[in-house]
């Protein structure tokens, strides 16, 4: 009889490592409560008649026929498509998948039709959908290089809350130097200058002196607001001729480009602010992720340690990175005011520094998924706008809500799960 070996018996399958998957339910819960949402707005607030979508402008190639359709069976069939949707999301959850990206964006799209069908039923007036798209565009060009500030800044490494700070001030200097030289392209430049130097700042207290990066970004934006409230009161009222009163640019046409219907008018009948944004955006992506510049921006913004031991310049690097987003976020100021109008107001850009801060965020700290999440919440601050002017049903007070409501449900709900860079907000302290 052989006695039996001694030894490790080999693993069993039940015994073998699982690899077990969680999927949120947030992304379902979410789209149902929206639809829900949407759903009670169409019964408490039956709005009849037909919506007329316009989709040309008279300098186009040829003529779109305006379209007139039902505004409450549209608005209930296109909530119909999007409660299928909500169940392929719930089907994906049940399955452990994440909900598809076709699907949300076809439930966005689906819902925010049926919404624009409802709110223009029974209006007169003609919903342009050119100046829904290229008001949209307008009002997110600061968003936009807002969002640039940030990602460049926190993936080096450096939480930037002080974006509010780069926007206006750059505002107010372009303001200034646009009015005293005549020349929109001096206020440009100047505004780059000193949101450069407020990132500057941010650098000085952050990477040198290692000050807690929330709170200096906090305080920058604080004195920034006070002190272009200080001098708007003091120099720029009693002088505004002379000091806020600014040049601003010219649009620019590109030839039979901005005759194509719809796009057209929208991307190609623009400013060389709005066609820098073209640019810069592709530029800010391809240097951060094909560029040595880029890899090592973002080795000191996950691994400072590591990116030190084969010779990288970690404090270096985060201030170059400050600076060129500092400059960023000053053309997005600059856009206020030798753009958008003519002269510096108190506290101008509104908050926009913060909604910058939630589409990197929603962007997944990319630059061009940051700059979508900019032009949708440029959409929904155009979105009051047009609805005005057809005589929406909807409340003013609640369009006015709608960016910030889009903000919350974007970074807390949509937006899934978002890893920061490692190193963000770690001071680092070279041995």
């Amino acid at each position: 009889m052989t006695a039996p070996t001694v030894g490790t018996s080999p693993a069993t399958p039940q015994d073998a490592p699982r690899r077990v998957s969680t999927v949120s339910r947030k992304t379902t819960v979410s789209l149902a409560v929206v639809l829900a949402l949407y759903a009670l707005l169409l019964v408490l607030v039956p709005h009849e008649g037909s919506a007329r979508f316009a989709l040309s402008t008279p300098t186009d190639f040829f003529q779109i026929p305006v379209y007139v359709i039902p505004g409450m069976l549209t608005a209930w069939l296109c909530g119909a498509g999007a409660a299928a949707l909500v169940v392929v999301s719930a089907v994906a959850t049940g399955a452990r998948r994440r909900t598809p990206v076709w699907a949300i964006g076809l439930y966005s799209a689906l819902l925010l039709f049926g919404f624009l069908a409802w709110a223009a039923a029974g209006s007169p007036r003609d919903l342009s959908v050119v100046g829904l798209l290229g008001g949209a565009l307008v009002l997110s060009v600061p968003l936009v290089y807002g969002a640039m500030t940030g990602v460049i800044g926190e993936r080096a490494g450096i939480i930037n809350i002080a974006i509010e700070s780069n926007l206006l001030a750059g505002a107010f200097t372009a303001a200034v130097a646009g009015s005293l030289t005549g020349s929109p392209w001096a206020g440009l430049l100047a505004a780059m200058i000193a949101s450069a130097l407020v990132s500057l700042v941010l650098a000085l207290f952050s990477i040198t002196y290692r000050v807690n990066q929330i709170i200096v970004g906090v305080v920058l934006n604080v004195l920034v607001i006070g002190l272009t409230s200080f001098f708007y009161s003091l120099v720029l009222v009693p002088n505004t001729e002379a000091l806020n009163a600014t040049t601003r640019f010219e649009r620019i046409p590109i030839p039979l480009l901005e005759r194509i219907p719809v796009v057209g008018p929208v991307l190609f009948d623009q400013t060389i602010v709005v066609y820098l944004m073209y640019l810069i955006v592709p530029g800010v992506w391809f240097s951060l992720f094909r560029t040595r510049w880029g890899l090592r921006l973002r080795a000191v913004g996950e691994h400072p340690r590591a990116a030190d031991t084969v010779g990288i310049e970690v404090l270096r690097t985060r201030y170059r990175a400050l600076l060129v987003a500092g400059a960023l976020g000053g053309m997005g100021g600059a856009f206020y005011t030798v753009v958008s109008i003519n002269q510096f107001n108190r506290e101008m850009t509104a908050g926009a520094g913060f909604i910058a801060l939630a589409a990197m965020i929603f962007g997944k700290w990319n630059p061009i998924r940051a700059a979508l999440a900019g032009l949708l919440f440029g959409f929904a601050t155009n979105l009051q706008n047009v609805l005005s002017v057809v005589g929406s049903p909807v409340p003013s007070q609640f369009m006015l809500m709608l960016p910030y409501i889009v903000t919350l449900f974007a970074v807390a709900g949509l937006v899934g799960r978002s890893r920061p860079p490692a190193a963000l907000a770690t001071p680092y302290t070279k041995e």
